[in-house]
């Protein structure tokens, strides 16, 4: 699947992908930031964003979805980054193909299962049908019944946008395959499956906030990647990019230079 992506800088390649209901658009501020010491590909996975709908979804072939963008690309030592559902997708890429790989930095998420979460997400945007609504508040509202945090209100109509019909006419659409997302959400649950050993260095950044990586968690992160650090990011929760972007950021720089 060709995979849309932004691409800016120069230099090394460093590929990033986003979590689950997120666009390559969520890490833009990073990206830039990045893209002063790297060629930056800041990507959407598979049924997000700008990038192709499929009733496949499952991390082996998210994984598979952006081998196939590193070798039409012909890139070599790339820095993987990825956040939550990427950071799983970015780990699976990493064990199976550890020889395109130069640095692994995963966001807020572990190599082990997790219970099946969002699903509270899932059920309020299928009250949701776009395409009956005149405007994006009217979304917002119906989101707004059930989703009490305004910030995942937001975070999901980001990828609201007005699609043109074939005779001229616009209608409201998610950028996301909600229909496929939902059947399969147990997926993104998934533990990393491939087999650990890792000797590719790796950095996990969680927030301290948040309960995706816990202290138990460490010894399962050290058998996958051996050679894996955990950073803690102070006062950051699960969007560990939105809540301290430039804690991020130097995080991220200082384990790369």
């Amino acid at each position: 699947m060709n995979l849309f992506f932004r691409k800016s800088g120069s230099g090394q390649p460093l590929i990033i992908l986003h979590g689950l209901f997120g666009i390559s658009d969520n890490w833009a501020t990073l990206a830039k930031q990045l893209s002063d010491h790297f060629t930056v590909y800041a990507v959407d996975l598979r049924n997000h964003g700008q990038s192709p709908h499929s009733d496949q979804w499952k991390y082996w072939i998210m994984s598979e979805d952006v081998l196939e963008l590193i070798e039409t690309e012909k890139l070599k030592d790339v820095i993987l980054l990825g956040h939550s559902m990427g950071g799983k997708v970015a780990m699976y890429l990493t064990l199976d193909s550890p020889q395109l790989i130069s640095k692994l930095i995963v966001c807020d998420i572990a190599p082990k299962k997790y219970p099946v979460s969002n699903q509270d997400v899932v059920d309020a945007l299928l009250k949701v049908h776009p395409e009956k609504l005149a405007s994006r508040k009217e979304a917002e509202d119906i989101l707004a019944k059930d989703l009490k945090d305004n910030g995942t209100v937001q975070f999901l109509l980001k990828n609201l946008y007005w699609n043109e019909l074939a005779d001229g006419t616009k209608k409201l659409d998610w950028r996301f395959n909600l229909p496929v997302i939902s059947k399969n959400l147990a997926a993104v649950s998934e533990a990393t499956d491939e087999p650990a050993g890792s000797d590719i260095q790796t950095l996990f950044i969680r927030g301290e906030k948040s309960n995706y990586i816990t202290k138990e968690d460490e010894a399962e992160i050290n058998r996958v990647f051996p050679r894996a650090m955990i950073k803690t990011i102070p006062g950051a929760g699960h969007w560990v990019h939105a809540d301290k972007p430039e804690d991020l950021f130097n995080a991220v720089m200082q384990f790369c230079l």
